[in-house]
């Protein structure tokens, strides 16, 4: 049966999957919204630093849902966690810190958990990933987010047995490595984002969380520190995102990427297997005799494909997007400013630092920190200029938070 099969049948029994979110900012708000028209699906808790954020969402769910729902609103997650009239739990905050404990919180409750977090799942995934299926429980990225959409080709691509050379995306903000909260602040009030939310974008920290978490899902890896970033159409893609010896930018295939110029779209680059294929790849593509060819998704559709993962985890206990294991690559810390000894330094969106993409092995290497490490009191232990990695030799983490702990229990047992 289809997904939406099941949810017309868990509709048609009166037993709706209930969902609690944590976050109603943008992505959460969003995702309430859509759910309140989806069979068999209602919304059943809702927790936000704002309650009126929390209250805001609640009230536009029930304006636009057929059932009115009694829907917990509070600013305390772990109510929401606990309640006995929630299945499955969306974190939706994107601060690191918030999702380690709600990460915990839910193994705690035995509670199904579906991250919008990118940022968390990729400092601490790997670890989490394994409690939850130790527990019997289900860990998983979001349904709408680019790195689930470039697995769901990917894997469309696998299931035929093709050569899958990159796996990327479009960049969907003009890269501004240097943006902060008060360069962004006009164009996020447009827009009703928040300004390290927007700001994150922007300099590029999400594209490299959101990379990396691909990258951890599927074993490919950036080709270069920060990826190449090349900017290109369709067709120029595939010839850029080559290796040199073909004219390319590449030092080697099977690798992730970003191109200004596909957004808001994801794509693979995929090789037929056989001369058979290849002759058929290029009847149906209509590109002419090509070795090579892009399968792109021109959009995703961020929290508002949400419940489609939620509708996997709870009808058939499967997932969107999880780590392979041992995290594959790393979003690591790189200074947006010069940063003076004793500073106290601030995570992402902020004014310190942004997020750069290399290997898990050039990060333990290199001593570099992950990005989602950066919270509590970070300070620096000497001056830092900008445009330079943040290191364990020139930064003090807050090894208090939990975030901390858990990367720490992940480096131990998990690697």
């Amino acid at each position: 049966m289809t997904l939406y099969g099941q949810l017309l049948e868990r509709q048609k029994e009166q037993d709706s999957i209930r969902v609690g979110v944590i976050g109603a900012g943008q992505m959460g708000r969003g995702m309430v919204a859509q759910i309140s028209t989806i069979p068999g699906m209602i919304v059943t808790g809702i927790s936000d630093l704002n309650i009126d954020a929390a209250n805001a969402a609640k009230d536009a769910f029930n304006s636009s849902s057929e059932e009115k729902v009694e829907i917990l609103t509070t600013t305390d997650y772990k109510e929401v966690i606990n309640n006995e009239n929630v299945d499955v739990i969306v974190e939706a905050t994107g601060v690191p810190e918030v999702g380690a404990k709600v990460c915990l919180e839910c193994l705690l409750a035995h509670k199904n958990i579906v991250l919008l977090n990118v940022e968390i799942d990729i400092t601490i995934g790997s670890l989490m990933h394994k409690l939850f299926k130790s527990a019997g429980l289900v860990y998983t990225g979001s349904a709408g987010d680019e790195p689930a959409e470039v697995v769901s080709l990917y894997e469309f691509a696998k299931s035929m047995g093709m050569e899958v050379l990159v796996a990327g995306k479009g960049k969907n903000n003009k890269l501004k490595v240097h943006a902060n909260p008060d360069t962004a602040k006009e164009e996020a009030e447009s827009k009703n984002m928040n300004a390290h939310m927007l700001a994150a974008f922007q300099d590029g920290t999400k594209t490299m969380a959101e990379m990396n978490l691909l990258s951890n899902a599927i074993g490919f890896k950036p080709d270069i520190k920060g990826m190449h970033g090349i900017s290109g159409d369709l067709d120029s893609t595939v010839d850029q995102l080559s290796t040199k010896e073909e004219g390319g930018v590449l030092s080697q295939y099977e690798v992730v990427e970003y191109v200004d110029g596909l957004a808001p779209g994801v794509f693979v680059i995929v090789k037929g297997q056989n001369e058979g294929v290849v002759e058929e790849l290029n009847y149906l593509m209509k590109k002419g005799d090509k070795d090579r060819h892009i399968l792109y998704r021109p959009f995703h559709l961020a929290s508002l494909e949400t419940p489609l993962t939620v509708a996997k985890v709870a009808l058939n206990n499967d997932t969107s997007i999880v780590p392979l294991g041992v995290p594959v690559s790393d979003t690591v810390a790189f200074t947006k400013k010069d940063i003076k000894k004793g500073e106290k330094i601030d995570g992402i969106g902020g004014y310190c630092v942004r997020g750069l993409l290399e290997t898990h092995e050039e990060c333990l290497k290199e001593n570099h920190i992950p990005i989602g490490l950066i919270a509590g009191n970070t300070i620096a232990k000497e001056d830092i200029p900008a445009d330079s990695f943040l290191t364990l030799d020139n930064t003090e983490l807050d090894t208090t938070t939990t975030v901390y702990k858990l990367r720490k229990l992940q480096d131990e047992f998990i690697g």
